[in-house]
């Protein structure tokens, strides 16, 4: 059931804009609160009084109308929503959203919108396939709208080919499974580390890395999402920790995350390590600012947190993360064998999109029983679900 969920549907100008009625109503059937955003070019296909009727609420169409109940409506509508689905979505309008342009209700709204964002096209087999079209669904995969692929049939226009509009009952079984996630992980206890440490150089200066915090914070929002207990151990951070785990340690250096870590790891049935500590620290640690011309310092290396956990994790599964820059596979099998790990997401920094501060990753991903899956560049929130999965079936 989906009651106490919104659902926010955008219909376009396209003859399978009468499927969205259907659509509409099954959710409303499934106790979801929907709100339909029309375009201009739909009503002419489908009149507002349907869709007002089926989902009992007013119907959304001009984005100067007056007459509604929202202080700045795209804006409300946007945070009212649990999940944002166009369906049909024209060429046109899948155009506009890849491309960032918000010119009516709907592309604004679904701009300023947070939530999940789910992409129904519709159309003609030749627009589908034209590279337009093709680049613009690329561009909104990348950015992690889920597109929910046309079918195979005869078109209005009585062509035979692909660009039907997927049947209602996909389109609402794919936002059930974002409303009401999978809870495979419902009380299993996980500790995962994020973010990067800092080794003192002196009082005023540290040395650190590029890992932003991005895909170990993806981790532990999506497990909690599938109903993990997850203790959050982190160090510097370019996110901000929500209020959802049940516990959270704040570190600076790599040796405050191995104490963490060792004071806290037996409880949790899977270690997840994907924090960035800084592998170095200075040995001649000064309290005070150093203030020299020249400055040459010793440098020592810092506790191997994986290794250390490795050692003692017993029936534990531990996944850890490999950043490389060459030799990807042959590497991230080495520390996959050094650390005593169950699995290695490893990820080849120099490649555009991947690594620290983006949000997005490519990754290759290996087990300990030799099985390699390798993953594109996709949205760190899509990637940290894949490596969930895959946990789930260590």
């Amino acid at each position: 059931m989906l009651k106490g969920k919104t659902v926010v549907l955008g219909v376009t100008g396209c003859i399978a804009a009468y499927k969205a009625c259907e659509i509409v109503s099954s959710l409303k059937k499934k106790g979801a609160t929907v709100i339909v955003i029309m375009t201009p070019h739909s009503t002419e296909f489908v009149q507002p009084l349907s869709f007002e009727t089926l989902s009992g609420n007013r119907v959304i169409t001009d984005l100067f109308d007056r007459d509604f109940d929202f202080e700045v409506e795209h804006v409300a509508l946007a945070k009212r929503a649990d999940v944002f689905v166009v369906a049909p979505a024209t060429a046109n309008t899948i155009g506009k959203i890849a491309n960032g342009i918000a010119d009516d209700m709907l592309t604004t709204t679904i701009m300023a919108c947070k939530a999940p964002k789910i992409i129904c096209p519709a159309m003609n087999t030749n627009m589908y396939e034209n590279e337009n079209t093709t680049e613009n669904i690329a561009r909104l995969k990348k950015q992690g709208y889920k597109i929910i692929e046309p079918i195979s049939g005869r078109l209005a226009c009585g062509d035979v080919g692909k660009g039907k509009m997927a049947e209602p009952e996909t389109i609402v079984k794919a936002i059930e499974d974002i409303l009401t996630p999978n809870q495979d992980f419902e009380g299993v206890r996980m500790l995962i580390t994020a973010g990067s440490t800092e080794e003192k150089i002196d009082g005023v200066r540290y040395i650190t890395n590029h890992s932003s915090g991005k895909m170990g914070m993806a981790i532990a929002e999506s497990a909690v999402q599938r109903g993990a207990l997850v203790t959050l151990i982190a160090g510097r951070m370019s996110v901000d920790i929500p209020d959802i785990f049940e516990k959270v340690i704040r570190v600076k250096s790599t040796g405050d995350m191995l104490e963490a870590v060792m004071n806290n790891y037996e409880e949790n049935e899977f270690i997840v390590k994907a924090a960035a500590p800084a592998d170095y620290r200075v040995k001649n640690f000064s309290i005070h600012k150093i203030k020299a011309k020249e400055l040459s310092l010793e440098l020592e290396k810092t506790p191997d947190i994986a290794k250390a956990v490795g050692a003692v994790k017993g029936d534990r599964k531990l996944i850890i993360f490999s950043a490389e820059t060459d030799d990807l596979i042959e590497n991230a099998r080495k520390k996959l064998a050094a650390k005593n790990a169950d699995m290695v997401v490893a990820n080849d920094v120099t490649k555009e999109g991947a690594g620290f501060n983006v949000d997005t990753n490519i990754a290759t991903i290996i087990t300990k029983a030799g099985k390699v899956y390798d993953y594109d560049i996709m949205p760190k929130s899509r990637l940290a679900e894949i490596i969930l999965d895959h946990m789930h079936e260590l």
